[in-house]
């Protein structure tokens, strides 16, 4: 990774990968997500990644879905394709992160979710790409990962992003 560049960021999966066959697209998405999480062991900043394996609906894993789909609800989550087109994209972005404020591409802070629950925010602000890690502590999960659309949202990651590094100051 060097200066602002994201050159480092594998192509999209797109839908014309699989000749439009839904079916067929879910498959190489999926298999570019085992390739990256299950079949490798991707580190963050030298700590084991494991995955939130359940609940295993159409016998894949809850990442899975939380990486490629958006809802509350685990057995009713809608595909989402831009997060579907981006599956190549969490694990380098996880492998190219170091916590520091200063680095030039990608933002990384902490914040508590729930029930003091620490999460690792990863943005690769260029790409307006989010990727979010839980911190389990003896192990890192890959919680989810999407694009952040709204201006609205990026502001508010922007403020927090600040806050966090004037709290470590």
């Amino acid at each position: 990774m060097n200066g602002d560049s994201v050159d480092w960021l594998p192509p999209l999966v797109l839908m014309g990968d699989s000749g439009g066959v839904w079916e067929a697209y879910l498959d190489i998405v999926y298999h570019f997500f085992v390739a990256d999480f299950v079949d490798s062991k991707p580190l963050y900043m030298g700590r084991r990644l494991g995955l939130k394996r359940h609940p295993v609906i159409d016998g894949k894993e809850a990442t899975f879905w939380h990486m490629t789909s958006e809802g509350e609800v685990e057995a009713d989550r809608t595909p989402d394709f831009r997060r579907m087109e981006r599956i190549r994209w969490p694990k380098p972005v996880i492998e190219n992160t170091d916590e520091r404020q200063d680095a030039p591409v990608v933002k990384v802070w902490r914040n508590v979710r729930g029930k003091n629950e620490t999460r690792i925010l990863i943005w690769v602000e260029t790409e307006q790409y989010l990727v979010v890690l839980a911190d389990r502590g003896d192990y890192i999960l890959p919680w989810t990962a999407y694009q952040v659309t709204r201006s609205h949202q990026q502001r508010k990651l922007q403020k927090e992003y600040e806050k966090y590094w004037e709290s470590k100051a």
